[in-house]
């Protein structure tokens, strides 16, 4: 018992030297490492004019997330919110007024952030934030006009005084509380309480998201490299038997922050033995034993943008012949539909896996073609989901299934196996970007891929 202490301190030391080397690797690839990398205001502004002209004269209503109660649940600015306007704070509104030049009366084009009233003394608790009158926060904000919160129902009244048509044509996020609260004062103003409801403006910001401008990309870069290096780390020192779950999720989680992530992408799913076989399973709770097959599905934003990335890996280290042969199936599974990919015509997450031109049922065909499982029964029906989706600013980035793959888009594709009788579940899971050649892009390729590669970077201690 005491003989084997110095080798787990010396292991510890190794990875403790492994991170920090890795991460001065990264950060010098890295101008700084920000709280967060914000684009450029002109960036914002040019999505929020985009969204204006899909909005046929309408006026559109934003609201930023609330502030979390909860200390354990950090601050998260809502998607579609941060999309258009790179503000990271609670309780704030976006106005945009859409061109209506023949409007009973025309409007012009008109943006305007409306922040809350501040409460010092949750200040104290949370830390200081902008209002309308904090010097710099047009500059900060980067919208033409700031305002209080308080001017939101008014600047409403007055634009749909001035045109009661306009009343059939607002749009905001159809769950939000603060929406319906808006439509129901409008409906004061007007005397009325039979209003239309509101048009969901979600639908209009996706198809902007879809497409990845180049600062998007490298943002999407980072969170990758990021991630990779983290899985790098697990393969290479922590995963071994009698290690749990929760210490390679721990571990991976402080990879991400020491390289300028704020937080994981989705919660980690580090699942051994038969957990490996649950698609979502995030308890982490198990001690891993020799033997066991080990899903690793872990990956990190930075700076409000996603990665997605999963590695199946053998716990002592070497694929049994069994787990070889699935793993392998899987991969294969994978690389047909690389190969089988065509910007503009392919399809992602086809659930019927009867469209030709879709890569679900290039992947499906495969599986279910090869190798059997131990009643001779064919292996396509323990692959149980779409075979990737969209990501961005959420890791499942907003699209309308299944949907034709443009140069520009970032997705996964993720096949897997998941066998509970002989608690084996395999799946592989990497991130691509359509170049504007056409040609995927392989985001993880610094990332062991194959079965050797991966034996190969677990013996690399």
């Amino acid at each position: 018992m005491h003989a084997a202490e110095p080798r787990r301190d010396n292991s510890a030391m190794k990875w403790l030297r492994l991170s920090a080397l890795a991460l001065l690797v990264f950060c010098s690839a890295l101008p700084e490492l920000y709280a967060l990398d914000k684009q450029p205001a002109e960036v914002f502004h040019s999505r929020r004019v985009a969204l204006a002209a899909r909005l046929e004269g309408g006026v559109a209503v934003l609201f930023a997330a609330e502030e979390s109660q909860l200390d354990f649940m950090p601050y998260r600015q809502d998607s579609d919110f941060y999309y258009l306007t790179g503000w990271n704070e609670p309780g704030a509104a976006l106005l945009i007024v859409s061109d209506a030049p023949h409007a009973p009366s025309p409007r012009a084009y008109k943006e305007i952030l409306f922040l809350p009233t501040r409460n010092f003394r949750m200040e104290k608790y949370t830390g200081a934030k902008m209002d309308a009158v904090t010097p710099g926060v047009q500059q900060a904000a980067g919208v033409d006009h700031v305002e209080p919160m308080a001017e939101l129902p008014a600047e409403m009244n007055q634009l749909i005084a001035a045109d009661h048509t306009l009343y059939a044509n607002l749009w905001s996020q159809p769950d939000s509380a603060a929406a319906k609260a808006l439509l129901g004062f409008i409906g004061v103003a007007l005397g009325t309480s039979a209003l239309p409801a509101l048009h969901d403006v979600t639908s209009q910001v996706m198809p902007l998201r879809q497409v990845k401008d180049d600062g998007e990309i490298e943002l999407i870069k980072k969170a990758s490299a990021a991630s990779v290096l983290a899985q790098r780390v697990m393969m290479q020192w922590w995963v071994k038997p009698g290690m749990t779950e929760r210490a390679i999720a721990g571990a991976m989680t402080a990879v991400w922050m020491e390289n300028g992530c704020e937080r994981p992408s989705y919660s980690p799913i580090v699942g051994s033995g038969v957990n490996s076989t649950v698609l979502h399973y995030s308890a982490n709770a198990r001690t891993m034993q020799d033997g066991d097959i080990l899903l690793v599905d872990a990956a990190c934003e930075y700076s409000m943008y996603a990665a997605d990335i999963t590695r199946t890996v053998p716990v002592n280290g070497h694929f049994t012949a069994r787990q070889r042969e699935i793993y392998n199936i899987v991969l294969g599974a994978q690389q047909a539909a690389i190969d089988a990919f065509v910007a503009g015509k392919s399809t992602i997450n086809d659930r019927d896996r009867q469209d030709p031109n879709s890569l679900d049922t290039v992947a499906y065909n495969y599986i279910n073609t090869h190798g059997k499982d131990l009643h001779g029964q064919s292996l396509g029906q323990y692959w149980l989901h779409g075979l990737g989706h969209m990501m961005g600013i959420d890791v499942h980035d907003p699209a309308n299934y299944p949907a034709v793959l443009k140069p520009g888009m970032i997705f996964t594709i993720e096949p897997g196996i998941y066998i509970p009788e002989e608690n084996l579940g395999v799946r592989i899971e990497c991130n691509f970007l359509v170049g504007a050649d056409g040609k995927l892009i392989d985001l993880d390729a610094a990332l062991p891929h194959t079965a050797d590669e991966i034996e190969a970077a677990m013996r690399a201690k």
